[in-house]
């Protein structure tokens, strides 16, 4: 009997210790899942974005990312943000699969493979930075560095909001090649205004998400202090005129906005392809106060 109960006790020993699950908040709802994933494969540039700002490398990674701080060659090639490859995932057999706004679609085949979450974020791409920051840590253990890096982010976003105040109202515009369109509050782009707090030159942009399509008369005609600018072509590698020439334009340059040397530059892969990413809105932010420092 005595054997028995120590042959008994040595296998519960050698048995792997499973972690308690955790409860993280995410695109579709609260998900419980084990904590501490030892491979998660990620099929978004902000997720990974964040996990790695946390120290977390993934193991799996898209083709492309876009974005000049995240190496996809540091992780096993999985297809790309809008199409997976299926058996390359399942080569990898991760713990964790990770989907955002651009493969999100691809949420119900990936889940098949493993435990799969929507990370998606939403047109409050700060609240979504935070929360996503907050879930990353809990369930990875990393609770103390995400606090550190949220109070970096509200440090960063205290000395915006000073920095602004007086400045003038903006105009957010996105080209694409040629083509402009401009983003008000409720847009992919409007958080701009609600964080930094420069109110709209035009308040009646409609919240679309991919803007209100514009002209160059426009421009003129709204006349903003401040004219915010996100390269498109430059943030997917595409083919055709840059915004700085698309807006090399006389009706532009009469702006209050060009006169005064208030026409800003974001990095335009770090707000259009990582949005909501941690080291992506850090680095648009710090570029936005740079600009309102002068």
């Amino acid at each position: 009997m005595k054997r028995f109960a120590l042959a008994a006790a040595l296998t519960l020993a050698a048995l792997p210790v499973l972690a308690d699950p955790v409860t993280i908040a995410t695109a579709r709802g609260p998900v419980s899942l084990p904590a501490a994933p030892a491979s998660v494969a990620v099929f978004d540039v902000a997720a990974a974005d964040t996990l790695t700002a946390l120290g977390v490398t993934p193991s799996g990674l898209p083709d492309k990312l876009y974005v000049q701080y995240l190496d996809p060659k540091a992780a096993a090639p999985i297809g790309t943000l809008f199409e997976p490859d299926l058996e390359a995932l399942s080569a990898l057999a991760p713990d964790l699969i990770i989907v955002g706004a651009r493969s999100a679609a691809q949420f119900d085949a990936v889940a098949q493979v493993a435990p799969a979450i929507d990370m998606s974020i939403s047109a409050d791409v700060v609240g979504d930075a935070r929360a996503r920051l907050a879930a990353y840590g809990a369930l990875f253990g990393k609770e103390a560095k995400a606090a550190e890096l949220a109070t970096a982010l509200d440090a960063r976003i205290a000395a915006l909001q000073a920095a602004a105040t007086g400045k003038g109202d903006a105009l957010i515009v996105l080209t694409n090649g040629p083509k402009i369109s401009a983003y008000g509050r409720g847009s992919r782009f409007g958080w701009i205004h609600d964080t930094v707090g420069l109110p709209e030159a035009w308040p009646a942009l409609k919240p679309e998400v991919h803007g209100d399509a514009i002209s160059f008369e426009f421009i003129a005609e709204v006349d903003p202090d401040w004219l915010i600018v996100v390269d498109r072509g430059a943030a997917t590698g595409a083919e055709g005129p840059s915004a700085a020439e698309t807006l090399n334009n006389p009706l532009v340059a009469g702006t209050k906005a060009a006169k005064a040397g208030q026409v800003v530059m974001l990095n335009a892969a770090d707000l259009y392809i990582a949005g909501g990413g941690y080291q992506a809105l850090m680095e648009n932010l710090a570029e936005l106060l740079a600009a309102l420092k002068g």
